[in-house]
């Protein structure tokens, strides 16, 4: 499960038994790997916000490690699986790989990765954040704010898709997984293209773009 924490004061976020962040004051985040096995955490500013002092890393089974943020900071985290990097830190992952390198600089995560998007406020401005997998799922993710001012609740999607992930959808491990093991699960749009799927062409409004088959099993495992 991965936690994310942030914020002024004490928040935390949960994934599925991956990845734990934590923020305190200061708005640090503190990332505890709750999974059976080894994570690579990535993480991306967005545009005009500087990057966190580390853009990637690699997290054992129940390790936690504190990033320190800056007010008005937004971006995204998210967990890599199944990596594998060389003394200077090339390689590849099975999920949410970043241009092959264990510090992603800039490059966000290969789909399908569940990801974790916020973006702080300044002073007492408010902050938004939310767990998204629009661009396909690898694992489950939960964000639960702790600490804070205000209604902030916790959000994300703690039930685990790969296991009931349509066999068109599916990304299957290789190396280092048991054969047919299901890794991630790709969105409709990654893996078909089609504009019906992605909201793009004729279908890019509100109006025509209509929820699927697929989008609704996503859906259902996490509203």
């Amino acid at each position: 499960m991965l936690t994310i924490t942030s914020w002024p004061f004490l928040a935390a976020f949960l994934l599925f038994g991956s990845l734990f962040f934590l923020p305190s004051h200061g708005s640090t985040f503190t990332i505890t790997n709750n999974c059976p096995y080894t994570i690579w955490p990535g993480t991306l500013a967005g545009s005009g916000t500087p990057q966190l002092l580390t853009t990637g890393f690699q997290l054992e089974s129940g390790q936690s490690v504190r990033i320190p943020s800056v007010p008005g900071w937004s971006g995204r985290i998210w967990a890599r699986t199944g990596c594998s990097f060389d003394e200077f830190g090339v390689g590849s992952c099975q999920t949410g790989d970043c241009g092959g390198r264990l510090q992603c600089d800039g490059s966000g995560a290969t789909p399908p990765a569940s990801l974790f998007e916020i973006t702080l406020g300044k002073g007492n401005d408010k902050d938004f954040y939310d767990v998204s997998i629009v661009d396909g799922y690898n694992l489950p993710l939960v964000a639960e704010p702790r600490g804070v001012y205000g209604a902030c609740n916790a959000t994300g999607c703690a039930s685990d898709i790969n296991m009931g992930c349509p066999k068109e959808l599916q990304v299957v491990g290789g190396e280092g997984t048991r054969e047919g093991e299901v890794i991630a699960c790709k969105s409709a749009c990654e893996a078909f293209g089609l504009d019906q799927y992605c909201c793009s062409g004729e279908f890019a409004n509100p109006t025509t773009c209509r929820p699927s088959f697929y989008s609704s099993i996503f859906k259902r495992a996490c509203p």
